[in-house]
């Protein structure tokens, strides 16, 4: 059993504790409020207990969209498996296949509070293949995992025009990207029909042979999982939008570069962004339009905003100074942290688990010696399935 108390803790729900406890036991949180002379009763086992010094205390912070263990840090070609750019259509690749546990990248986000990533493949195909996600911390991927497949990813613009062009094949053009992504969900969409008609009746109707492709797709159709859309430009913004409704398919918006010059449109879709990298330079002409105030814009829209890093574009361990920035430049402060926890666990699908302090979730927790978007503050304690995992001994 672990306590935390003498803290100001941020839960990400309605109510929040100025000098507060969290109780924490096989990994979960049981109890959570402001007099500590509440759960007296529970103290009398052995409870290691963690005094915060009246500093900030959050739920751990979340990545909703990197690559993180796909292109391990400082190692070039051998460690580089985030892009199968042989085939635009590649739907049934598993980032769990790729991820490098071992990566130091990990060991620097949960040292600056990041303890759940969402990683997988890079957009140089349409259809580029499962995303995951997982915590941090742990002796392999396996045991790291929160949830698998969490999203498919696919992208439009100029990634896939770029690679695919040097090898003269489609897509070569956002018609072809388009057309691509459509053929491959509409013949996804017939196996999936052909394969509920074999199982209904399978005396009149005969199995269709097994496509590993096409079967991973179908989780996307039944909205078992979301499209996960690489989109910078406001023209690729609406046609993801517009092949998502073709298809009614869940879709998340991911960097949505130009999405404030679009901001009224995007806001009647709906639908959620996931913002960034905000603090990089603008390398290819999808970024000439880039600007801090997006995440901003768009949340005071009423939409639901998420902040990511897109690691390694900009580290993981930045996460939470790219919240910080997106505040400066007009976020509220609030909507801000929710960016990096509750909104993205909720976009993401994993809210049941992480993303909020609330009773029942995992003990996901990180102890901050001021406030969390001061550049001097540091993280003092993370705390991962109520895991002391990182303590700053300065």
């Amino acid at each position: 059993m672990l306590l935390i108390y003498n803290g100001r803790i941020i839960t990400m729900t309605d109510i929040d504790f100025e000098n507060g406890y969290i109780l924490i036991d096989n990994g979960k949180i049981i109890a959570i409020g402001q007099d500590i002379k509440e759960v007296e009763n529970m103290l009398q086992r052995d409870v290691l207990q963690i005094d915060a010094k009246g500093g900030y205390v959050l739920p751990g912070l979340i990545d909703a969209h990197c690559h993180i263990g796909m292109w391990e840090d400082a190692v070039g070609f051998e460690g580089d498996d985030g892009n199968e750019s042989t085939d635009p259509v590649m739907p049934h690749l598993r980032a769990i296949d790729a991820i490098y546990h071992a990566d130091r990248a990990f060991v620097e986000a949960y040292e600056n509070g990041v303890t759940t990533v969402v990683t997988g493949p890079g957009s140089a195909n349409v259809i580029g293949g499962q995303f995951a996600a997982l915590k941090t911390y742990g002796r392999y991927v396996d045991e790291m995992i929160i949830k698998h497949p969490v999203a498919m990813k696919v992208a439009f613009g100029e990634n896939p025009k770029t690679i695919y062009n040097e090898k003269h094949q489609a897509p070569m053009t956002r018609m072809a990207t388009a057309a691509i992504l459509r053929e491959s969900l509409f013949e996804a969409k017939e196996y999936k029909e052909r394969l509920k008609s074999f199982m209904s009746n399978p005396d009149e109707y005969e199995k269709p042979d097994f496509d590993f492709k096409k079967d991973s797709l179908v989780q996307v159709l039944n909205k078992e999982i979301p499209l996960k859309a690489h989109v910078h430009r406001a023209d690729d913004i609406m046609t993801a939008v517009r092949i998502a409704k073709e298809f009614d398919v869940n879709i998340t918006l991911d960097h949505c570069t130009e999405g404030y010059l679009i901001k009224e449109v995007l806001a009647e879709t709906g639908l959620p962004v996931i913002i960034g990298p905000l603090i990089t330079d603008r390398s290819k002409i999808e970024l000439k339009n880039q600007n801090l105030e997006t995440p901003g814009i768009l949340s005071k829209l009423g939409i639901k905003v998420a902040i990511m890093t897109d690691h390694p574009c900009v580290p993981a361990q930045y996460l939470c100074l790219c919240a910080a920035i997106a505040a400066r430049e007009g976020m509220d402060e609030k909507e801000a942290m929710k960016a990096i926890t509750i909104n993205a666990a909720e976009i993401i699908g994993i809210n049941d688990r992480v993303g909020s302090i609330e009773i029942g979730k995992d003990a996901d927790i990180v102890i901050f010696d001021g406030h969390p978007f001061e550049l001097k503050t540091k993280v003092q304690k993370t705390i991962i399935n109520g895991n002391i995992i990182y303590e700053n001994l300065e």
